[in-house]
């Protein structure tokens, strides 16, 4: 080939190269600037969104919500907006309405204390709430929040038919309760960060009709005491009722499905299988048994008349211990110590 043809093709596949490059620049430079404008278009404010789900009857607290971005476009006016929703007054308002996780929070969404059917919507279906004095003995010294699971125990003095020294015993006679609001608060108050510890003087608990009754009559017997739960224990307390089958899963069952009956075992009361200990238990001077009733004593001797002798005839009344001497045929009737 030519030398001059071959120095034209070498310029011409430069030249090619060079504009594909600017070209290239060129196109992605102004592609990212008008990228950027379309992002920055559509970025609208901070909506307040559900961490996770939320079914009717939950209480709202610090990590259940957060402030997300959220598309200009598609923000309502019954959104909670970040900078001009109060957070110290959304803290303990309870879900009237199901929420997804992602789902941004309404305003008909939520139900504030004082207001009408707040404590009704806390309840979950076919529950009761019930109200029980604490003081901070009974209460574990304010450790206890709404939204917190406790178990309750009965500390009684049991008497027997005898009297006596009465028996001590303490029994854990329910498990799993949902604290609904200690006094009439229900949500926590917050100060720098830390969470603030008040002593209450009532706890009103999430029960079943049945548990409410028990909780009644226990009020009546001995002295009630509350007992924190760990958040941990819901996950063994789940393994035991599976292991126990009152709670089936189904062959096949996906995991949200689980998660949702492994959620519904957690929050159900424990009632029976109760545990407790006695006196006896703690010190070895106190009564590990109910008293009994005193065995009942024999009667003394009382005088009266002697038996008749075995030939017949009355014997004569004599006082004092006797015994029978027998003689051949006849038997007879001699006082103890006579000559």
């Amino acid at each position: 080939m030519d030398r001059k043809k071959v120095l034209l093709l070498a310029a011409a596949l430069l030249i090619a190269a060079f504009t594909a490059f600017a070209a290239r620049t060129m196109f992605s430079g102004g592609a990212a600037p008008q990228a950027e404008a379309v992002q920055a278009q559509n970025v609208g404010p901070k909506v307040l969104v559900a961490q996770r789900a939320l079914p009717v009857g939950t209480i709202i607290t610090a990590d259940s919500v957060s402030f997300q971005n959220w598309p200009g476009e598609l923000v309502k006016n019954a959104y909670y907006v970040e900078g001009q929703a109060d957070m110290t007054k959304l803290l303990g308002t309870v879900v009237r309405f199901p929420i997804t996780a992602g789902q941004p929070l309404t305003q008909g969404a939520l139900v504030a204390p004082g207001d009408r059917g707040f404590l009704a919507a806390a309840l979950a279906p076919g529950m009761r709430a019930i109200t029980i004095p604490v003081s901070a003995k009974t209460g574990v010294g304010g450790f206890v929040f709404p939204g917190d699971r406790v178990d309750l125990m009965l500390t009684q003095d049991v008497r027997g038919e005898g009297g006596g020294e009465s028996l001590r015993t303490a029994e854990t006679i329910l498990r799993n309760l949902r604290v609904l609001a200690t006094d009439q608060a229900t949500d926590s108050e917050v100060v720098d960060g830390k969470t603030v510890v008040h002593a209450f003087r009532t706890v009103t608990l999430e029960v079943t009709p049945r548990i409410a009754e028990k909780v009644a009559v226990a009020q009546e017997i001995g002295e009630i005491s509350l007992s924190l739960r760990a958040i941990a224990d819901n996950q063994g307390e789940f393994e035991r009722i599976l292991a126990s089958g009152d709670v089936k899963v189904p062959e096949g069952a996906t995991r949200a499905e689980e998660e949702s009956l492994m959620k519904q075992a957690m929050a159900r009361p424990i009632e029976g299988n109760t545990t407790y200990v006695t006196g006896g238990d703690v010190s070895r001077f106190q009564r590990s048994t109910v008293p009994s009733a005193p065995a009942a004593s024999a009667p003394a001797p009382v005088a009266g008349p002697a038996p008749q002798a075995a030939m017949g005839g009355a014997a004569p009344v004599r006082t004092g211990p006797v015994v029978r001497v027998t003689r051949g045929k006849d038997t007879t009737v001699e006082p103890v110590g006579a000559k």
